[in-house]
């Protein structure tokens, strides 16, 4: 689901404040902080999200930049020294930083569009009032694989990542959260574990696993997995169903009988923001029904609003991967925000796996 800011927005910030005359004086800057391949931008005669953004509202200017994992960006807004005006965590990560008091509450008058998000997708654990996020996608964590060089008799459950016929091809999550979700669903412990036993046990889990891992990635699995230099990788539905388009040999499987990561990624504004009502004007324009569809429709998540379906491609819709039934759902679970001294401790247990 998903590249450093810290220069960009550097050279960003000295560039408006030297521009400081003529019509660049007059607009808003807003910095938007989203995951790496996670908004249309008119590739292949899709929307230009932020394009169509910029003509609605010419006077508002969009400096756009990634981040690969929830972990990264974190991080960032937590040192502090930078501007972003909006971002979009997952989950658990917004529950964590609404929590630390990370994110400002939202003004739902400069929202309208935010009637539209299903209520399937309101009121959730990790934002119980909606003050905080509003839904921006949702999805589910499988398995990718290339049935070229993989054998389906294989393709049983997470035990695939750890299969030594496919070592050297297989890759692992570079983030904490989604590794020990992995082997907590292996081991049948909850994915929000905090006991420090059953921590430690997924660590030793995925110590096991690291002789056979080619490499720990996040965005750099679009090129790894399409050039086909690694045929097993976990990784989120979405993103698989753009990689298919660059290589029909790769199939996506959910160990649904183990359980699986179901997430809801949403759109916040931190505390560190400078222009919270255009902010609040791009949350608007990012969940308008038609906009929604065109970019979701291109990226492959799943939207969070009926309203948007009858603008999607229906073989999209119809397409399991991205719409899983309440059937393929029954095991799906969701992170929830764990206390700091838990992150902290899983963080230092993968680090220690990842880089032994």
């Amino acid at each position: 689901m998903k590249k450093v800011i810290s220069v960009f927005l550097v050279l960003a910030t000295l560039v408006c404040l030297c521009a400081g005359c003529g019509k660049s004086s007059e607009k808003t800057t807003i910095y938007v902080y989203n995951w790496g391949q996670y908004i249309s931008e008119g590739d292949d005669g899709s929307i230009d999200v932020i394009a169509e953004f910029e003509k609605k509202y010419p006077n508002i200017k969009v400096q756009y930049s990634t981040f690969d994992s929830n972990e990264t960006m974190y991080a960032k807004l937590k040192n502090g020294g930078i501007t972003v005006d909006v971002v979009i965590p997952s989950d658990y990560m917004i529950g964590r930083m609404r929590q630390e008091g990370m994110l400002q509450e939202l003004n739902y008058d400069n929202i309208p569009n935010a009637q539209y998000i299903d209520d399937a997708y309101r009121g959730l654990s990790f934002d119980p009032e909606d003050k905080y996020s509003v839904p921006y996608t949702w999805g589910t964590v499988g398995i990718i694989y290339n049935s070229k060089y993989v054998d389906e008799a294989d393709v049983t459950g997470w035990e695939l990542l750890w299969n030594e016929k496919y070592a050297g091809k297989i890759l692992m999550f570079d983030n904490s959260r989604d590794a020990f979700g992995i082997a907590e669903y292996l081991l049948g412990y909850s994915v929000n574990t905090t006991d420090s036993a059953e921590l430690q046990a997924c660590a030793d889990k995925l110590a096991e696993q690291k002789p056979v891992v080619q490499q720990y990635v996040m965005d750099q699995i679009f090129d790894a997995m399409e050039n086909e230099e690694a045929y097993i990788a976990p990784y989120y539905a979405g993103d698989y169903l753009t990689m298919v388009e660059e290589n029909p040999d790769l199939k996506f499987f959910r160990p649904e009988d183990q359980g699986f990561n179901l997430f809801v990624d949403g759109i916040c504004i931190p505390t560190c923001a400078k222009e919270k009502e255009a902010a609040e004007t791009f949350i608007n324009f990012l969940i308008d029904p038609e906009i929604c569809a065109q970019n979701l429709d291109f990226l492959g998540y799943s939207v969070p609003e009926t309203e948007a379906k009858q603008y999607l491609d229906a073989e999209l819709v119809a397409n399991d991967v991205a719409y899983p039934s309440e059937e393929q759902l029954r095991n799906a679970t969701s992170f929830d925000f764990l206390p700091e001294e838990t992150s902290r401790e899983m963080e230092s247990l993968f680090m220690t796996v990842r880089n032994g």
